[in-house]
């Protein structure tokens, strides 16, 4: 699996974890004031930066990296915060979609930092100049 679909696949399971949220009540496991009106809110930029996050990577924009890493971190968030609440007994996301989701977001989480690590070691691809130069023979 490639970047662009390392992407899209911790995206998808991201934003479905968001959508277990709701039904666990999540705003109430964090103590967050508002309940689901303003949690609802709050998700709103979040989807907006993922989607818009996936069109600067396609369009191979250096922001598009940057989002990238940001939502391996935001997985990474996801699992240490929720993996302490499951440690200290909570009920919430317990059932066996929550816990999936939350095994593929590690999954895919270190998945995609391995693939964005590898590319930017050396396997990046060739810049303008370098590709339209020809090689020292």
């Amino acid at each position: 699996m490639g970047r662009d679909q390392l992407y899209l696949a911790n995206a998808a399971v991201l934003l479905t974890h968001q959508i277990d949220a709701a039904y666990w009540h999540e705003w109430e496991l964090f103590g967050v004031p508002g309940g689901a009106p303003l949690f609802v809110l709050t998700n709103l930029p979040m989807v907006f930066l993922v989607l818009w996050g996936a069109r600067a990577l396609a369009l191979g924009r250096t922001a598009g990296i940057v989002m990238s890493w940001a939502l391996v971190a935001s997985g990474a968030v996801a699992i240490g915060l929720h993996g302490f609440f499951l440690l200290q007994g909570y009920d919430a996301f317990r059932a066996p979609v929550s816990l999936g989701l939350l095994a593929a977001t590690l999954l895919l989480s270190c998945a995609q930092a391995l693939a964005l690590s590898t590319r930017s070691r050396g396997s990046a691809a060739p810049s303008a100049r370098s590709a339209a130069a020809p090689a020292p023979r």
